[in-house]
């Protein structure tokens, strides 16, 4: 009977001792902040980097905000299963803006501070020092942190004589957001540009994700080989480099598309910001003299905007496209599959299946899987639930999703089991944003503008797996006769381009 108990006691130990946790209580002052932040506490851990996330509601100058085992967390999924160790640990408030929509809706999400939307490194955020602490599973402990610092904004890049930047208020998605929005751009000129007051250039708009970089990635050294010193060369052709800046509430760029969730991005780039540049800078506004290039998110938005806004844009190269065909989303077919986390075939839910049955989301040009579909979607609801985490699933819920009844994007699939919602598949194409659908539906009337005009590179081991989806837009574009142009890397990975920036630009402009 001894025996018996023992065994018991030891194993009533063990279950308390699983529950066991490290819970981390945050607070800050209110010198550092003086009103109730409503916002997200994040919580990292090293080594490992580990990190866990909760929202806080009004949390007030000195008052706790606890993150414990109740939080989302990643790569584990709570602070419970922490294995015993020394862990050096900071914490980040990040605090949410109150946004009354034209919609009718009132969210509370991180407005960007022209970062590039990223809620753990935002001006503004309210920053802990360092602190070590031993966690043992078999004890609970405590570990309290105040906010010592807050993150400074951020600086904006001086003007120079060939590199301008732009930023302005889009009174199109300030009405949208029921609060100032702004947008902008990074303007390349040609050499010479001032001392030919009476020449007009065509402009080359190069798309990618917020930076405050010029564009082609012009450093001002023109005495170095490359591409600031064929720029300001004789014989190279004289043009006007733009980047759009256009970061979101949900991520570090709108996709340039009109959207439900981000309000209208694509009319407002087209209608306001293309204008005012046109009138601040000699450009040529014409079609033919508008060229869009970009790769990867840059490069959707490439081909979205010759395609949305055919008579705004002369042509566009377009390179490792995010998803131009649904029926390969990376490497999904959200049309016919029913769970994004396993492969057909698979029975779907959390932690069902074998270590072969997960659907990548990232590989390396040889072919191993770095990330999963499971493991992003996890880490995402870590930084930040309900798509505000400005990770990549946010960004495209937010572009390619119906708003769901709580006012944020309606998820394509359920995060805790990957189930692929089709009422929001039918949505997406239903409002065009499979950009291979649109073409086909629409192509009668695009025909004349884009025959000849749409021009697509892709490694054939891209890591998101745009080749994929290019492939099928090769077959799609074929059968139209729009005389498009493909170009695929053998072996290459993503970002990969067979020319150099500075051949690109004459390729384009010579078109």
């Amino acid at each position: 009977m001894r025996a018996f108990w023992s065994v018991v006691l030891t194993l009533l130990c063990c279950s308390l001792g699983a529950e066991a946790q490290l819970r981390v209580e945050v607070s800050f002052p209110a010198s550092l902040h003086a009103g109730a932040i409503t916002g997200r506490v994040l919580v990292s851990l090293n080594p490992g980097g580990q990190l866990f996330g909760a929202d806080v509601s009004g949390l007030r100058p000195d008052a706790v905000a606890v993150v414990d085992g109740s939080a989302n967390g990643f790569p584990l999924a709570a602070l419970k299963d922490l294995p015993a160790g020394d862990y050096t640990v900071k914490a980040v408030i990040c605090p949410y803006t109150e946004f009354h929509r034209a919609d009718g809706h009132v969210i509370w999400a991180h407005n960007d501070q022209w970062e590039g939307q990223n809620p753990t490194g935002s001006p503004g955020n309210l920053l802990s020092e360092a602190q070590t602490v031993h966690v043992d599973p078999s004890r609970p402990s405590t570990l309290r942190m105040t906010m010592t610092q807050v993150q400074p904004p951020v600086v904006m890049p001086a003007d120079t004589a060939f590199v301008k930047h732009v930023k302005i208020q889009s009174p199109m998605l300030s009405k949208f957001w029921g609060q100032p929005i702004y947008i902008g751009a990074t303007v390349l000129l040609p050499r010479d540009y001032e001392q030919h007051p009476e020449q007009k250039y065509p402009a080359v708009y190069q798309q990618n994700h917020f930076s405050l970089g010029a564009p082609f990635g012009f450093n001002g050294n023109t005495a170095v080989a490359g591409f600031a010193k064929d720029w300001t060369a004789d014989d190279f052709p004289r043009a006007i480099g733009v980047t759009f800046q256009h970061p979101t509430v949900y991520y570090d760029d709108s996709y340039a598309a009109n959207s439900a969730n981000n309000g209208p991005y694509g009319d407002a780039l087209t209608q306001e910001l293309i204008p005012y540049l046109e009138s601040h800078f000699r450009m040529i506004p014409e079609a033919k003299s508008r060229l869009v290039t970009g790769g990867s998110t840059g490069g959707w938005e490439a081909l979205a905007l010759q395609v949305y806004y055919p008579d705004v844009f002369g042509g566009t190269w377009v390179f490792c496209p995010d998803s131009i065909d649904f029926s390969r989303y990376l490497i999904l077919d959200i049309y016919n599959d029913e769970n994004a986390f396993v492969r057909p075939g698979v029975k779907a839910g959390a932690g069902m299946g074998l270590a072969s049955d997960e659907r990548p989301m990232l590989r390396n040009p040889e072919g191993q899987t770095t990330r999963t579909l499971r493991e992003q979607s996890q880490q995402e609801d870590a930084v930040g639930g309900k798509s505000r985490s400005g990770g990549q699933l946010a960004g495209w819920d937010a572009v390619f999703d119906p708003v769901g009844d709580d006012g944020f994007p309606k998820p394509l699939w359920d995060h805790k089991t990957g189930k692929i919602d089709k009422e929001v598949v039918q949505y997406m194409k239903d409002h065009g944003y499979d950009l291979a659908k649109y073409l086909e539906a629409h192509w009668t009337e695009l025909a004349p503008k884009l025959t000849g005009k749409l021009h697509f590179y892709v490694g054939d081991m891209d890591n998101w797996f745009a080749n994929l989806a290019v492939y099928r837009m090769e077959t799609l574009l074929g059968k139209l006769g729009a005389q498009a142009t493909f170009t695929y890397g053998a072996r290459q990975g993503h970002m990969w381009y067979p020319m150099s920036q500075s051949e690109l630009v004459r390729m384009m402009v010579a078109k």
